[in-house]
């Protein structure tokens, strides 16, 4: 849900900037797009998910046929779970805005007066004096649409729904992110085959693949958020990491001392 209910967030960092006198480099704008999230975010998601189930098996079986049987399967199975969650957020969240949208029209035709004074209130609580807060509020209350978003925003924390999205092409859009970021630690298994049998090599070289396809995605993660380049990439080599160790010690623990042969 669009919640932007950060309003004192934004005063706090606006008043940084000017005690600053506004000097200083114009930060770099984000990336955007409709999916660019949905992208990067599920490849992290899916190059983790993947790395880790490789991590497992590797530590428990030495047959790279098992780790290409349950890594595919298991991310083909993850990959339609993530897509079909993306589809039925999005779509849930379009409905909720839609609904929440009708009520404050009809509060707003119906009790002008009340959703007049609360959104006076709420201009003054963001620091804005009562006679600008009037004004604003008289003028807003000519154009009832403006006067309904305005209140979606004061009282909900809630944008006007995006009639851009497209619930659909974000599950499948998150599904393809999903199944191609996936497939890259698999990748080197298949790629090895032709040159050598030995599993600790194929493996090694799926942490390398792993270690690579995250690095860039921290660097996309980067350019989303605004973070520092080598923080983010840092951040997300350590998820990584750790998620691919804790899963290895699992596999090895259930073979060597739970007694569990792969």
């Amino acid at each position: 849900m669009s919640d932007i209910g950060g309003g004192s967030s934004s005063i706090r960092l606006l008043r940084e900037v000017e005690e600053e006198g506004g000097s200083g480099e114009r930060p770099k704008e984000p990336w955007k797009g409709e999916y660019v999230k949905s992208i990067v975010y599920g490849g992290l998601d899916a190059i983790i998910t993947c790395f880790s189930l490789i991590s497992s098996i590797s530590a428990s079986t030495s047959s790279s046929v098992t780790v290409l049987v349950l890594g595919f399967a298991n991310l083909v199975a993850d990959a339609i779970s993530m897509g079909l969650g993306d589809y039925v957020s999005a779509r849930t969240e379009q409905d909720v805005i839609i609904k929440e949208r009708r009520v404050t029209e009809w509060d707003v035709i119906n009790h002008i007066d009340t959703e007049q004074s609360q959104l006076l209130t709420h201009f003054q609580a963001l620091g804005m004096d009562y006679n600008d807060a009037t004004l604003v509020v008289n003028i807003f209350k000519k154009y009832k649409d403006i006067m309904v978003d305005q209140r979606m925003v004061a009282d909900k924390g809630m944008l006007p729904a995006d009639e851009e999205v497209t619930p659909w092409k974000n599950g499948l859009v998150t599904f393809t992110s999903f199944m191609l970021f996936g497939s890259t630690p698999l990748l080197s298994f298949i790629i090895l085959i032709p040159f050598t049998n030995n599993d600790t090599f194929k493996f090694i070289g799926a942490c390398i693949v792993s270690a690579i396809a995250l690095a860039l995605l921290g660097v996309a993660k980067a350019r989303i958020s605004g973070e520092r380049y080598m923080f983010s990439i840092a951040m997300t080599l350590f998820s990584g990491a750790m998620a691919g160790a804790t899963a290895y010690f699992v596999g090895w623990s259930l073979k060597h001392v739970a007694g569990l042969e792969g």
